[in-house]
């Protein structure tokens, strides 16, 4: 199993983004992942800019040398097939074999940021054929690609044509039955089943509950110091999670990176006896 991380995209300050992925291969963490969007909306205040997913993952790569560097995920409605795969193969180029792309049809959320620019949008159908089209045409280029999404359309892309599958959120036992009906049923294998969640985290349990007061967190957030945070991933991990992927609310701290690597990834992958696991 591996532990990744989001980089902070919705800022208009790249040096953010590539502090924390410095931090996060400086603390073992096995691969950062950035958002593709173009602006975040906000329930109260201004519109946040947001980072494009490619540059900023190029610029990462550079100022990186071990860690996988991935799209959680980029939207095939964004982009021509042909623009998309040219970026990511120059990416590919950069990062030799260290890319991860992660595809996605988008939902009802990215209407606003497709319409505003004059982008389509279309209806699920026709998102769903993009991302079967964005798919095909990546897959085989180098690096692995995976689907994210939930939706049953969204799935039947990922078990058909794609390398692995995220789950953004959602409960372990849920996570569990969707990575289970992949099995031996996906048409590449090995298939690879990921999941991906907001964290907020803390040198303990008190520390992190004062952020997550700071930061008005939803209350499915998981939150804790390593040891509560490690227990709520233990679960993920048990129902066959190959990559654990964190976003922390609070993404533009280093902080959260060294926690991650350094605290909570040697919890998940120890044994029962607290040495390190070597399935894990």
């Amino acid at each position: 199993m591996k532990l990744g991380l989001t980089l902070p995209s919705f800022t208009d300050d790249p040096s953010d983004a590539i502090a924390v992925a410095v931090a996060a291969e400086r603390a073992g963490v096995d691969g950062v992942f950035v958002y593709d969007h173009l602006f975040r909306d906000t329930a109260a205040g201004p519109r946040r800019p947001a980072l494009e997913c490619v540059a900023l993952l190029g610029a990462v790569t550079v100022a990186t040398t071990r860690i996988a560097v991935g799209t959680l995920v980029a939207r095939a409605s964004l982009r021509p097939v042909a623009t998309l795969v040219t970026a990511l193969d120059t990416l590919q180029r950069l990062a030799t074999d260290r890319l991860v792309v992660g595809l996605g049809a988008g939902d009802s959320k990215s209407e606003r940021e497709n319409t505003t620019f004059g982008l389509p949008f279309g209806t699920m159908l026709d998102r769903v054929e993009r991302l079967e089209h964005a798919v095909t045409a990546t897959r085989d280029r180098g690096f692995p690609v995976w689907v994210g999404g939930t939706s049953h359309p969204v799935r039947d892309v990922a078990a058909q044509a794609a390398d692995g599958w995220n789950q953004w959120g959602g409960p372990p036992d849920q996570f569990r039955a969707r990575a289970a009906a992949f099995g031996d049923g996906a048409s590449h294998q090995p298939f690879t089943c990921t999941w991906g969640g907001l964290v907020i985290l803390g040198g303990d349990d008190v520390a992190a509950a004062g952020k997550r007061d700071r930061l008005a967190a939803a209350s499915d957030v998981i939150a804790g110091g390593p040891d509560r945070v490690a227990a709520a991933l233990e679960p993920y991990a048990t129902a066959g999670a190959d990559w654990l992927i964190l976003g922390p609310v609070d993404s533009r701290d280093p902080a959260n990176a060294t926690l991650i690597g350094e605290e909570v990834a040697p919890r998940l992958r120890a044994g029962p006896d607290g040495r390190p696991d070597e399935t894990r």
